[in-house]
């Protein structure tokens, strides 16, 4: 994965971190477990296709924020996000991780 280390991207005082299309944006160093976390992001986007995988991002957030009336607790609902958490730890996840495993996550 290319990190690229810069002071804008991602917008706003809150994020540290963003990946856009496997490439990771970043504020200043990442660890083991951010790194592994955006890597798992990264399959995740390359089983379903990039475009694909923002667009089902967005709307899953919007349905939780509507369900949850939380914007942060919307964010942590995305199954996409649970799964990147849940096995953020796990440095061999990738290599033993399921295609479409982040559907196991749905709520």
């Amino acid at each position: 994965m290319k990190i690229i280390y810069n002071k804008i991207i991602p917008f706003g005082r809150r994020y540290y971190a963003i990946n856009l299309f496997g490439v990771l944006f970043a504020k200043g160093p990442c660890d083991a477990v951010m790194l592994n976390h955006e890597r798992i992001h990264t399959a995740q986007m390359k089983e379903m296709g990039y475009l694909l995988f923002y667009i089902w991002y967005v709307v899953e957030w919007l349905v939780h924020l509507i369900r949850l009336g939380n914007s942060f607790e919307a964010y942590r609902a995305i199954s996409f996000e649970r799964e990147a958490y849940e096995n953020e730890r796990d440095g061999g996840y990738l290599r033993r991780r399921k295609r479409w495993g982040w559907l196991r996550r749905r709520r």
